[in-house]
């Protein structure tokens, strides 16, 4: 009985998960930190489309701009990751991680940068992957 009960569990989890789906808003759906930081940040720059991935736990965020850079956002709307192959700005990206890059990869930009409770990651135009701890170690090379 215990068996059926658990399977019956996950099977219910994995569809509740499987309806999550990102559904289109407007800007103006948007939490008034990702509002701000897309206003701050990206002025001039018109948004395509954005969207509300409806998560069980925790609903995210996603911006396209019409200059090509993609945005995410957790559900307060802090900054969750940024990506653009001409390169995201480094007054986005901690200094001491800028620092770091301009002394050991100087030809290299950041084409993403990512942040979470425990780490920080970008990657770079020479396709490398570096993670860094909350006190800006790095922590783990990626090629």
């Amino acid at each position: 009985m215990k068996k059926i009960l658990t399977i019956s569990a996950v099977l219910l989890l994995f569809a509740a998960v499987a309806k999550a789906d990102d559904r289109p808003i407007s800007m103006d759906q948007l939490p008034a930190a990702a509002r701000t930081f897309i206003n701050t940040n990206y002025p001039e720059v018109q948004v395509l489309f954005s969207t509300k991935d409806d998560d069980i736990v925790l609903p995210d965020y996603n911006v396209a701009l019409a200059n090509g850079v993609s945005l995410e956002f957790y559900n307060d709307g802090a900054l969750k990751k940024i990506e653009s192959r001409d390169g995201v700005p480094s007054d986005l990206v901690p200094v001491q991680i800028v620092e770091f890059v301009k002394v050991r990869y100087p030809d290299a930009y950041f084409v993403s940068y990512e942040v979470d409770k425990r780490h920080y990651e970008v990657t770079l135009s020479n396709r490398l992957d570096l993670k860094f701890n909350k006190n800006y170690n790095l922590i783990e090379i990626d090629d």
